[in-house]
Parts: structure tokens; C-alpha cells; sequence
């Protein structure tokens, strides 16, 4: 009867709820979407200069999304799954 008690209270118990672990994903995926947004605009030939990697989207929106999402990684590490 003792060690059927002790099995049942050994019930792993995990730190992060479903809700943690959904907004962990959606920020993964604004990290993603970031990185992915930052590539590209660079030139085949060395010697020539190509202004596509100064566009808005690669200075403005990917490290923008990128640093959102991180602050979407802290609140799902900070985040309550009891409330």
C-alpha cells in the first residue's frame, strides 16, 4: 500500500502549462519570420553594390519582429499557468 502512495505522489509535474507553450511557439515563429525577413539583398558579384540590403524591411521590420518575439519568449517563460 506504501509504495503504490509513493507512485501516485510521484506524479511528474510539469513548470510550463499549455498556454506557456503556445505563446513560446508564436514567438519562435516571430523569430523565425524575422531571420527569414533579414536575408537575402546581397550581390552575386563582390565588386558591385547592391542597396537592397538598406530597404525598410531588412533594417526596420525583421530586427523589429525578431526583438518581439523574444519579448514573446520572456512573457511565456514569466506567464502564470495556474491563472
Amino acid at each position: 500500500m506504501g509504495e503504490k502512495k509513493r507512485k501516485e505522489e510521484s506524479k511528474p509535474v510539469f513548470i510550463f502549462g499549455k498556454k506557456n507553450y503556445k505563446f513560446m511557439f508564436i514567438g519562435l515563429a516571430f523569430i523565425a519570420i524575422g531571420f527569414i525577413l533579414m536575408s537575402g539583398g546581397g550581390s552575386d558579384d563582390p565588386n558591385v553594390f547592391n542597396p537592397e540590403i538598406f530597404n525598410w524591411r531588412r533594417i526596420r521590420l525583421a530586427p523589429a519582429l525578431v526583438l518581439a518575439g523574444f519579448g514573446i519568449q520572456i512573457y511565456a517563460i514569466l506567464l502564470n499557468p495556474d491563472k
